[in-house]
């Protein structure tokens, strides 16, 4: 009697797990419904039914009356083993499949099915089917596209030489409000529309040109899957290619252009020349089709009046919170102040909070930890901004609630949340005294001992009239001199250290190219090595830095329009100055800019140098 290799298989596997000493991995009871999210009126689809064990008896279907069952249940037995690091794990599962057809549109919602697997009652997920009307065919969808939703303003409006017309495949753009107010954000969609009959195999990446909005782009999942959708009469395969967080940096009529994608198709090769017929059957050619969407208006409304000193520029709905590290402290030590700003808005563009101290406290520039995210469209978590300051003398000191003005787009209103106020208690430092410990704040995070003053103590000194005498004795012309000596000193000191800053600004605008250079090379290191995010960081600060310096503009106040301004001041021609600003416009964008990040660096780093060059001949 032969053996079949099934069997050997079998048998090998058994051998293999009794002498390695495996364990078996028994898994839990699964039972999973499945079926499509939407269907045709009259489009045939599977309903399957899947339990992973083998031991599954009493299967009920839950009530079907709402569609027409074709065939089913049809029975399917899979099994498959895996042994990892010492454990096996064998899967069975049997699938109950359902051929079905929908006769009305509507919601379909079932039940979840029932069994008794492993001797246990287990019940599947129900499921919610969405019906779509029937296709009415393209002969009638002529007058229909011409005046389709206005609000979706995205489908393509030229014609193609593919073969493939405008009503079989194209890209439309949608968002998800015309008027808004500036800041607030509004969510641009990018959704491709394709019939069934046509075969779409890739599409190119476009970041559409948005210069009027910062722009954050939301992740979208690498492998996308089409949905079935009812579009003017037609059933499409519908995908969401790409979307976009916009926020409005000013007010007014805002547009955004017209974006135009390429595709490419997959077409048979027909011909009506026998001999090409006969050599062509079954092969295809793959043709090229651009997508133009529409440009969409949008009415930015200026923020009403209403603003006070606690506005940092947010628009949205936050809220705020704040912690000390300590109320009771000694002169000298270090206190933080956490304020935690949570909500959703324009979270990356709020100003930093102004929290106030009291005037004998050193103070440093606070740590900001970004903790945001694009959740359903909108730009939602928190910043900390973390204060640090040294008290230095004691006493009991009141830090102030910090309050945080913002614009609720959804009220049309402002509205103040705040912290809490705290009260510090401050004791002297060792010694009965408060030490005057000089420090320094290294990257705005660190702190360094730098050592102490000196403190000097001396006698009075007695007045001897007489011959030998200390009164009359040239000691004493010299300690009477000393004082304007000294004065004479600090006056020549102050003003060597007035004409050092102003030869250090003049030094500063000097070696403004040499240290953009600098930075440059930095940059294109990090460009070869696809850093992206580097690059773009250390772009900015090499352009950031090279104008501030070139300018001798304060770094506080280096916006656009102060840099466009003293551009302009200084004699430099319109073109250069539009191409600063769009270079620092591309800069900002392009780190969120799906597409060949390698030509695009290459782009930016090529005009950066180029605009450097330009302002260097025209500023002497």
């Amino acid at each position: 009697m032969s053996i079949s290799d099934k069997t050997k298989t079998l048998l090998l596997s058994v051998m293999i797990v009794l002498m390695t000493g495996v364990k078996a991995v028994a898994q839990e009871v699964s039972f999973t419904a499945q079926a499509p999210q939407a269907v045709a009126v009259g489009e045939r689809f599977r309903i399957t039914y899947k339990v992973n064990t083998r031991d599954v008896k009493e299967f009920r279907a839950p009530d079907m009356k709402s569609i027409d069952i074709l065939t089913g249940p049809a029975t399917s037995t899979s099994s498959s083993t895996t042994i990892i690091n010492g454990q096996v794990t064998s899967n069975t599962t049997i699938t109950y499949t359902f051929t079905a057809v929908a006769t009305q549109e509507g919601d379909v919602e079932l039940d979840g099915a029932t069994a008794k697997a492993n001797g246990k009652q287990v019940t599947s997920n129900s499921l919610v089917i969405k019906v779509l009307p029937a296709d009415r065919g393209s002969q009638t969808q002529g007058s229909q596209r011409q005046g389709g939703s206005q609000q979706a303003q995205g489908q393509q409006s030229s014609g193609s030489s593919t073969g493939i017309s405008n009503e079989e495949l194209f890209m439309m753009a949608t968002v998800d409000k015309t008027t808004v107010y500036e800041q607030e954000a509004l969510l641009l969609t990018f959704k491709i529309y394709v019939l069934p009959s046509v075969n779409l195999t890739s599409m190119g990446n476009r970041m559409p040109d948005l210069k009027n909005f910062h722009v954050q782009e939301v992740e979208l999942p690498q492998q996308k899957e089409f949905q079935l959708e009812h579009y003017n009469g037609r059933n499409y395969r519908t995908m969401v290619w790409s979307q976009y967080v916009l926020f409005p940096q000013h007010s007014g009529e805002l547009e955004i252009p017209a974006t135009t994608f390429e595709s490419i198709v997959s077409q048979p090769i027909e011909s009506t020349d026998m001999f090409d017929f006969f050599f062509n059957a079954g092969r295809y050619t793959e043709v090229k089709k651009n997508l133009t969407t529409r440009a969409i208006k949008i009415n930015v409304n200026p923020l009403p009046q209403g603003k006070s000193s606690a506005f940092y520029g947010g628009v949205g709905d936050f809220s705020l919170s704040s912690t000390i590290s300590s109320t009771d402290v000694t002169a000298n030590d270090a206190v933080t102040v956490r304020v935690i700003l949570s909500g959703t808005g324009n979270l990356k563009l709020i100003k930093t909070p102004e929290l106030k101290f009291p005037q004998d406290f050193d103070i440093y520039d606070p740590k900001i930890d970004n903790k945001y995210t694009i959740k359903g469209g909108r730009q939602t978590g928190n910043k900390v901004y973390e204060y640090l300051v040294i008290p230095r003398h004691a006493g009991q000191y009141t830090i102030p609630a910090l309050e945080f003005q913002y614009f609720d787009p959804k009220s049309g209103t402002y509205k103040t949340t705040k912290t809490q106020e705290y009260t510090l208690n401050v004791a002297k430092g060792q010694g009965g005294g408060e030490s005057q410990t000089s420090v320094s704040y290294v990257n705005k995070e660190d702190l360094k001992y730098v050592g102490q003053d000196v403190r000097f103590h001396s006698t009075p000194l007695a007045l001897k009239s007489g011959k030998g005498g200390f009164y009359g004795s040239t000691l004493f012309y010299v300690l009477l001199v000393l004082p304007l000596v000294i004065l004479l000193a600090l006056v020549a000191i102050t003003r060597k250290r007035i004409a050092d800053s102003a030869n250090a600004a003049k030094v500063r605008v000097k070696k403004a190219s040499s240290v953009a250079t600098r930075r440059l090379k930095v940059a294109r290191k990090l460009m070869k090595e696809g850093r992206k995010n580097e690059f773009y960081d250390e772009m900015m600060r090499a352009l950031s830095g090279y104008l501030g310096d070139k300018l001798a503009i304060p770094t506080a106040e280096l916006s656009k329009d102060r840099i466009g301004e003293t551009l302009r001041d200084r004699k430099v021609a319109d073109d250069t100055v539009s191409q600063v600003i769009g270079l620092l416009d591309d800069c900002e964008f392009a780190r969120y800019a799906p597409g060949d990040d390698t030509g695009r660096m290459d782009r930016l780093y090529d005009q950066a140098v180029g605009v450097i060059g330009q302002i260097e001949n025209s500023i002497k």
